[in-house]
């Protein structure tokens, strides 16, 4: 019977639109995928994508010595990593280290604190990753990675399996601060087109004609690409959940409003995401911002 590699086996931890992206690109780059979420749905899609679910947090690190978390928010970072059966529990495979890679948008000082509170007990490594689950899956997405330079070293091959294009930006905390303010920048992005789709589809402009012009123009940012052919079919189908991108922003309000900056077009965003949700849309795609455009109208209206 053939033994098991556990240098070439990856741990996944959340199996949701990331989670299912990054699976074939770290198969492609030769690795083993074992993985675990709550979900049976989840651990299902695992198993068709050809990687290999199990039952709980502690088999997988029983499997492995690195592991890649994708994971909605810090609590749950935490909750894997610390919890009585988390991946700290088990010790990693005979002669492998620990190291732990985190893609989820978490709270900086949060991941700071933890990176502190494991230190003698594992490798933590940052990199949030910019792009939809789609950009990802195709390789295009960004690493943002944050962590000291030997350990970062020590989990290269999965950070370049799962983000060719990635970017260091210093210790634990920078990736998720430069994630933050990138999401930032492409929020409002997708709010500028899906308003400017609503203000020309309403002056009487075909909003196909006009998203075409929009992406020849001055105006053109990535973001047609990506989220503008949805707005204009009005599919939702999920790339970037409505609560997810919830979850960031408020992360960034937050935080902005420590350092005593206030962000006024990301409270403004917030407002629209909190309308969506409102309306039963918060497992859409993010670029269901539009129908909560459609949905303010004016008293004459």
């Amino acid at each position: 019977m053939k033994m098991a590699d556990h240098s070439r086996t990856v741990g996944l931890l959340g199996i949701g639109l990331v989670g299912r992206a990054v699976v074939p690109l770290l198969q492609k780059a030769g690795f083993e995928v074992v993985g675990y979420a709550p979900s049976q749905a989840s651990r299902d899609a695992l198993r068709d994508l050809g990687g290999r679910p199990v039952d709980s947090v502690a088999d997988v690190a029983r499997a492995c010595g690195i592991v890649v978390l994708a994971v909605f928010n810090s609590d749950q970072v935490e909750q894997v990593v610390e919890a009585e059966n988390g991946l700290l529990s088990v010790a990693p495979p005979e002669g492998l280290p620990r190291i732990i890679v985190n893609t989820s948008t978490c709270e900086p000082d949060r991941m700071v604190a933890l990176d502190a509170r494991i230190a003698d007990s594992a490798v933590f490594v940052e990199m949030p990753i910019s792009g939809t689950s789609t950009q990802i899956a195709r390789g295009e997405g960004v690493g943002l990675i944050g962590g000291r330079e030997a350990d970062i070293d020590r989990a290269e091959n999965v950070l370049a399996a799962i983000c060719p294009r990635r970017f260091t930006l210093g210790s634990i905390g920078s990736g998720g601060k430069a994630k933050l303010a990138v999401n930032l920048v492409l929020g409002l992005n997708r709010a500028a087109i899906a308003e400017g789709i609503v203000f020309a589809e309403k002056l009487g402009i075909d909003p196909r004609a006009f998203l075409d012009v929009a992406r020849n123009s001055a105006a053109y940012s990535q973001v047609m690409d990506v989220k503008g052919p949805k707005m204009v079919e009005r599919d939702y189908l999920p790339l970037s959940k409505v609560s997810q991108t919830l979850k960031d922003f408020t992360i960034m309000r937050d935080y902005g409003e420590a350092a005593g900056q206030r962000l006024p077009f990301a409270e403004t965003y917030i407002d629209m995401m909190e309308g969506c949700i409102r309306a039963g849309e918060g497992e859409w795609d993010n670029a269901a911002i539009l129908e909560e455009i459609k949905r303010r109208r004016t008293g004459s209206a």
